[in-house]
């Protein structure tokens, strides 16, 4: 398998200033939706740095396929990005009104967060490798 860890990496990275740039807008559902591809490809670039490769999007169940140990507060915030990974983007999630009715600057910041920690980990791992 040719090591692809870069590309996910460096995509992972650009995911997380969109995040950035749509929090400047006040764009939080977009914020929240791009904070969870930012973690989703960063765990994808360390299943890739580590010769395996896997579909799907859940961030908690790629984790859970590295045979390594997650820390609590990795795990915790792959929760909760997976939760953002739908009803971020399609207005049929909820009884009424649109993603943007129901995002706030909290849960933005809160997406962002997490997204910074779960790239920062996986810089962590494959710096010592």
């Amino acid at each position: 398998m040719v090591s692809r860890f870069m590309d996910w990496f460096r995509q992972a990275r650009r995911n997380l200033a969109s995040a950035y740039a749509n929090l400047r807008e006040g764009i939080y559902e977009e914020v929240c939706f791009e904070s969870h591809q930012a973690g989703e490809k960063a765990v994808k670039a360390l299943l890739n740095f580590l010769h395996r490769e896997r579909r799907g999007h859940s961030i908690t169940y790629i984790l859970s396929e590295l045979g390594l140990e997650i820390p609590q507060d990795v795990k915790e915030c792959a929760l909760m990005l997976d939760k953002h990974y739908i009803p971020t983007r399609y207005p049929d999630v909820f009884d009424e009104g649109t993603p943007m009715d129901y995002y706030t600057l909290k849960d933005a910041e809160n997406c962002i967060k997490c997204a910074e920690r779960i790239l920062g980990w996986v810089e962590e791992i494959v710096s010592r490798a």
